[in-house]
């Protein structure tokens, strides 16, 4: 394990410890919550700890350097962490997903049966979404071109042979489709019972495969399965002969990609501007391309990250 890597791992523990021992302050006493925007020269990123969350961390510490920020980067792989860890200002700057964050900080407000604040319109999701954050202390940057969201991939000859696009078409068709996602999609309203109602599609069962593993890919392509649940920026799909199908009536919520900053640390026009500069510049099939990168081709993420960044002149070459 290299030296940069374990030092990350260690702060991330002594992070877990800290959090652990408090929720942190309370609503009540955030006094940063009106206050100025802050702007800390030394920037503390975290990242979700996955392929995807990794590489946006790197991106943003970059653009952040290139702005003459100091930055370092804290792996912790737990939302119910990283979240109060943002609030306190151990955390500084983190990239989320729109609706799957406003829902989530919505169930922390009201309960877990709280009705969903996300839907699949982004003006309406980064409303609540901003609401919700304030409070908290926490500043939601505009979101981005790139998309993270569900998404459905069918075999490319049985798309072919069916005449298949979208997944209305799917539902047009009639076709009995065994589908292979995670258990829960049984009840997410997102996922098998969405696809009933918003397309009238068949769904005879859920092969619980889990959302884009290979082995549920695999399932598509020999067709014991005909569709698997993924995201919109698994880069693999082309290796299995697998295809997506378009939410033509979107049932999936707007899971643009938003950096969240610690106001009273972060929340700076100089921090936003920074941030703001891959806005106009990723998108879904991008970021899904970087993942393959490191997924599939063993790339460092660091390594990609600033690839980019040089490619589209947002950095300079090193």
């Amino acid at each position: 394990m290299s030296g940069p890597r374990r030092a990350a791992r260690v702060a991330a523990a002594i992070l877990l410890t800290a959090t652990a021992c408090s929720t942190g302050p309370s609503l009540e006493s955030r006094g940063d919550v009106t206050a100025p925007p802050g702007d800390n020269r030394n920037l503390t990123i975290g990242s979700a700890g996955f392929t995807e969350s990794d590489l946006l961390a790197r991106m943003y510490a970059l653009l952040l350097e290139g702005a003459g920020y100091s930055t370092r980067i804290l792996s912790v792989g737990n939302r119910e962490i990283y979240e109060p860890a943002l609030e306190s200002g151990q955390i500084d700057v983190v990239p989320e997903y729109a609706a799957t964050f406003a829902d989530w900080l919505n169930a922390k407000a009201n309960g877990a049966d709280a009705a969903p604040v996300g839907s699949p319109d982004l003006a309406t999701t980064m409303k609540a979404l901003r609401a919700l954050a304030a409070p908290r202390g926490l500043t939601v940057l505009p979101p981005g071109r790139a998309v993270d969201q569900n998404a459905f991939a069918v075999a490319e000859r049985y798309a072919a042979e069916h005449r298949l696009r979208t997944l209305s078409d799917l539902g047009r068709s009639g076709l009995p489709v065994r589908l292979a996602a995670g258990d829960e999609c049984v009840q997410r309203p997102y996922c098998a019972p969405g696809l009933r109602k918003t397309y009238g599609i068949d769904i005879t069962a859920v092969d619980p495969k889990g959302v884009g593993t290979t082995q549920a890919k695999h399932a598509v392509r020999n067709g014991s399965d005909q569709m698997v649940l993924t995201t919109t920026t698994d880069a693999t799909l082309d290796d299995f002969g697998l295809v997506l199908l378009a939410d033509d009536r979107r049932l999936q919520n707007a899971d643009h990609l938003v950096p969240v900053v610690n106001r009273s640390r972060a929340g700076s026009a100089g921090v936003r501007a920074a941030l703001g500069r891959l806005n106009t510049v990723l998108t879904t099939a991008d970021l899904a391309g970087m993942n393959e990168q490191v997924d599939s081709w063993r790339r460092l993420p660091e390594d990609v990250a600033r690839a980019y960044l040089e490619a589209r002149k947002l950095v300079p070459r090193g």
